[in-house]
């Protein structure tokens, strides 16, 4: 017996090159960003665990990973540097900036380069500011001055990008008016607009050498990230941003705030990032290892639901597999 042709949907399933030309949303190594951690003092590199492909870098060996990622397509990074002497205030940017620099002169504009605007990497506690006298509260303006300095540095050693994570209030604007100011206008600013305070940070805190320490009153980050119940809170903090002249916007982590981020795209107009966190991603290679998954496959599933719930900007750990990846499952 026929069956009603108006619901016959199989035609336009049946085989890789029909499913390329219907495919309503592509992904592209274009659209990726890797992350990079180079660390001061370190002699030689370290592979983080969990994350396949991924080093704590030497100055040195950082210029010879971008050098492989650029052969296999990948021209977009985020600069993570970890400095050796960590302190309470008056933080010291120097080495990150010498690594901008190198980048710079190694590959010139071959290569976008973000830099990370945090001070976790860089304080004896972990935190990501300036702790008060009691240890019980981040101070929100000593915090932003901070910002603001090693912001403007990153942008005159030459990064494209600089992207605040602190989730301090009031950041992105003192940012954006202190690079118009300083004549480096034309350096984006991306914002961690919707940075949730996840379980799924585990590994990066290990690479950045950024996890909470000591004998703290104040023990983890939930009085200045958002709590994941409270996506109300995530759209507050991105239209602030956005009006105060966050150029690109992120929600992170990315597969456990699908939802925020379908909504914030559809509410506030403007580019929108999103970064697989290293807890998502090695939860995929983890599975992986175990034969619970296809890996490869598994992270394009992922990489494409960001992309639907409207990410035009991936930030993963796999860009550097990216282009294999997609020739292989997208279709």
């Amino acid at each position: 017996m026929a069956t009603n042709t108006a619901l016959n949907l199989r035609r336009l399933r049946q085989n890789s090159l029909i499913r390329d030309l219907v495919c309503e949303y592509r992904v592209s190594v274009q659209q990726m960003i890797q992350p990079l951690f180079v660390v001061e003092g370190l002699q030689n590199r370290e592979p983080v665990i969990g994350l396949t492909g991924t080093y704590r870098e030497t100055p040195e060996s950082l210029l010879n990973t971008i050098e492989q990622d650029l052969k296999v397509g990948v021209t977009k990074f985020l600069l993570f540097g970890v400095p050796a002497h960590k302190k309470l205030c008056d933080f010291d940017s120097s080495f990150t900036e010498r690594q901008i620099q190198s980048i710079r002169k190694c590959f010139g504009k071959e290569v976008f380069l973000g830099v990370d605007v945090c001070l976790c990497s860089s304080t004896l506690h972990g935190h990501c500011g300036v702790l008060n006298a009691e240890g019980d509260h981040i101070e929100n303006q000593d915090t932003v001055d901070e910002l603001v300095q090693v912001a403007l540095r990153y942008a005159e050693a030459g990064a494209d990008c600089v992207a605040p994570s602190d989730m301090m209030d009031g950041r992105i604007g003192v940012i954006r008016r202190s690079l118009d100011e300083a004549g480096l206008d034309r350096v984006l600013l991306m914002s961690y607009s919707a940075k949730f305070h996840s379980k799924y940070y585990g590994p990066f805190r290990m690479a950045a050498d950024s996890a909470p320490k000591g004998n703290l009153i104040l023990k983890d980050r939930a009085t200045y990230q958002i709590h994941p119940a409270c996506p109300r809170d995530a759209y507050l903090s991105s239209l602030r941003d956005a009006e105060e002249g966050a150029d690109i916007l992120m929600v992170k982590p990315g597969l456990p705030y699908l939802d925020v981020l379908s909504k914030l795209s559809q509410d506030i107009q403007k580019p929108w990032a999103v970064y697989e966190v290293s807890g998502e991603y090695a939860g995929i290679e983890l599975m992986a290892q175990h034969g619970l998954v296809q890996g490869p496959a598994a992270h394009v599933e992922a990489w494409t639901a960001f992309i639907r719930a409207g990410a035009s900007i991936i930030i993963t750990y796999g860009a550097r597999f990216a282009k294999q990846y997609l020739e292989q499952f997208q279709s």
